[in-house]
């Protein structure tokens, strides 16, 4: 038997805005920006760039509930964790591009390991796995 995650979910006010963070700010990919008249929505997908993984299907909030929980998808924890192959390369340009980090590179048992927030304020782990992280499939 084979399975892996496809998608996340990400709930965002703005189609267009998430675009430009993820695409112009985090240098991410687009897979796909169909729409879905029926529903009134689009069905809006990126990756991190060369990403094999699962990627981020961003949701624009249509209700009350989900305009809440837009920044606060984990109650405050990490939600997302951006693995990379050169820490030091993404962020640095993620911090000349405005990206805010909420706690600094740290060597952690599992890898190099920083904090940030999205435009949202979701925390994202910045991680560069080191080998025994079994988490960690490039």
């Amino acid at each position: 038997m084979h399975q892996s995650l496809g998608l996340v979910s990400l709930v965002v006010d703005d189609y267009d805005k998430a675009l430009e963070f993820f695409i112009g700010t985090l240098g991410f990919e687009l897979v796909e920006d169909t729409p879905v008249p029926a529903q009134g929505k689009r069905w809006v997908v990126v990756r991190p760039q060369g990403g094999t993984g699962a990627c981020l299907l961003l949701a624009q909030a249509s209700t009350p509930e989900q305009q809440n929980a837009i920044g606060d998808q984990a109650a405050g924890r990490v939600f997302l964790f951006l693995y990379t192959d050169d820490f030091w390369r993404d962020y640095e340009k993620y911090k000349a591009a405005g990206v805010v980090f909420v706690r600094p590179p740290d060597e952690q048992p599992h890898g190099v390991v920083a904090v940030f927030k999205d435009l949202y304020g979701n925390l994202w782990d910045l991680i560069q796995p080191n080998a025994s992280n079994r988490s960690w499939q490039p």
